[in-house]
């Protein structure tokens, strides 16, 4: 007795909003936008691999901002796309070096390509099987680190070619949190065309079989917590950018430290000669699942009067430790310091070589800016991290901390440069410790 093999239904694979987008082949441009979890990458990846599979006369390009993004993100999801949709392996010639996914019966091609250089995308074109659909996947970072609109416009003239007819975009973005940020802009101009749609989902719209308990209980964690933040984040709405950045940070984190001992503590360094020079430092509580701040040191040249010299600062962070270390018992200390502080990071060095009963490590601070915000907001959203009493000047910045009005107005919000040294040094000691950190949050919440 045989066996048919289940054919596999779309409908089983991608959420009813997107149903109708699969057919459609009036729209030359299909911009889809999300929350967090809304399946848009796995309609893409479906979408892509059928292209390939269904006309032997079209390929695909999928195109990422930076090759270094593309083998973990985009090349993966259409690996899995190809499962989804049931097809055996050994149809395709699959590599990665040059990445390809070829599905042999018609020499149809998926190419995967940055778009660092204006050369990245040359060479694909193949006149015998033309470029049908390129999928552009992330795509505020044609924003943010492209020529945006311009860019867009280049690699549509670059892969129309050789099409008579059935030419199509797929544009893949979160939103911003800013409305008037230029790829909301974008989009916004984009939808005023006939050959433009734009779809739209969060996790509502879809089976909750398909997400799970876990994910929907952290956004509805987040939701409890932080309505605002979880309009953006999971529902993908541009809900504004506030002045104040740490609007979050109130009198449930002011905490004093709840362990006697740690293993490791993490010290923020902020440098400045005449601007101030501060030292955050905090512990991973294991047992809590939280970064407790324990102290801070914080000199400032202009108010005090008195410059310091980075030996001098060096000698002040020796001691800072030595105190961390007798009430804490801590033997390593991982000191994450302002890149462009070369001269008191190798004054530190130098004293810590010295003998003493802890280690001392001295790491270049990540000083990605907008990432560490984010990040620092996630823990205090959270709960999963508190300030000591006696960080007094992080206590007194994380209530003043603002992006420039004028920067929020340009869709690139920037922090006013005022009395910030130890909002960064705390960023940094975030970003440092980041490894650890991201295990106290809600699985849903450990990627970025």
């Amino acid at each position: 007795m045989t066996h048919q093999k289940k054919r596999v239904r779309i409908s089983e694979l991608i959420i009813p909003k997107y149903l109708p987008l699969f057919n459609d082949r009036q729209h030359k441009h299909i911009i889809l936008t999300s929350g967090r979890a809304g399946t848009k990458s796995s309609f893409a990846a479906i979408r892509g691999d059928y292209q390939i599979v269904s006309d032997p006369y079209g390929s695909v390009v999928v195109l990422r901002k930076h090759h270094n993004k593309l083998r973990k993100t985009v090349y993966k999801e259409m690996l899995r796309g190809i499962n989804r949709l049931e097809i055996p392996k050994n149809k395709f010639y699959i590599t990665r070096s040059p990445m390809e996914i070829t599905y042999q019966k018609y020499g149809t091609t998926m190419y995967f390509s940055g778009s660092d250089g204006v050369d990245d995308t040359k060479g694909i074109i193949d006149e015998s099987k033309p470029i049908k659909l390129v999928i552009v996947d992330e795509l505020t970072e044609f924003f943010d680190d492209g020529e945006g609109e311009e860019e867009l416009a280049n690699i549509e003239a670059t892969f129309v070619r050789g099409n008579s007819s059935g030419f199509q975009m797929i544009y893949l973005y979160n939103p911003p949190k800013n409305p008037n940020a230029p790829i909301n802009v974008w989009c916004k101009k984009m939808e005023q065309r006939d050959d433009c749609i734009h779809i739209h989902t969060d996790y509502r719209d879809v089976p909750d079989s398909w997400l799970g308990q876990d994910l929907i209980n952290t956004a509805l964690e987040m939701e409890k917590h932080d309505t605002k933040m979880y309009r953006w984040v999971w529902l993908g709405e541009s809900t504004g950018v506030d002045d104040l950045i740490y609007y979050m940070f109130n009198d449930n984190h002011r905490h004093e430290p709840e362990s006697e001992h740690y293993k490791l503590i993490g010290i923020g360094v902020d440098y400045g000669q005449q601007n101030a020079t501060t030292y955050q430092a905090g512990g991973i509580n294991i047992n809590k699942r939280k970064l407790e701040g324990l102290g801070e040191f914080y000199h400032s040249g202009r108010d005090s009067g008195k410059q310091k010299s980075p030996s001098d600062y060096a000698k002040e962070l020796i001691k800072f430790a030595d105190e961390l270390h007798e009430i804490y018992s801590c033997r390593a200390f991982y000191v994450y310091i302002d890149p462009s502080a070369k001269g008191l990071a190798e004054e530190i060095k130098r004293l810590a070589m010295q003998t003493r009963n802890y280690g001392i490590v001295i790491k270049d601070a990540d000083n990605d800016v907008a990432v560490g915000i984010q990040r620092v907001q996630k823990c205090l959203t959270y709960q999963i991290m508190t300030i000591s009493e006696r960080q007094e000047n992080l206590i007194r910045e994380l209530g003043t901390y603002e992006y420039d009005p004028k920067s929020i107005e340009a869709g690139k919000e920037k922090p006013i440069k005022i009395d910030d040294h130890c909002c960064d040094a705390w960023r940094y000691l975030t970003m440092g410790l980041w490894d650890k950190l991201k295990y106290f949050l809600p699985v849903g919440e450990r990627d970025v």
